[in-house]
């Protein structure tokens, strides 16, 4: 167990150790600013791609709420 850790990792269930995660990210990029993280010019090349494909079919693909219930985290 982490000595910050009230608590062993191991025991928590998949879906509150994905929160956990989520939380210290959110966490994270609360404190930084987003030119700590500049991107590659493929990265940025392929999320103007994925978001050209969006505007061409917005009803395309699934939302969030759907893609965590097929995952099964909506459990």
């Amino acid at each position: 167990m982490h000595p910050i850790l009230k608590v062993d990792i191991s025991e928590l269930s998949v879906s509150e150790r994905i929160q956990l995660a989520e939380d210290l990210w959110d966490s994270i990029l609360l404190e930084c600013d987003a030119s700590e993280f500049p991107l590659r010019e493929s990265q940025k090349q392929e999320l103007d791609r994925r978001l050209g494909l969006h505007r061409q079919n917005p009803q395309q693909g699934s939302t969030w709420e759907e893609v965590k219930q097929r995952l099964g985290f909506d459990k």
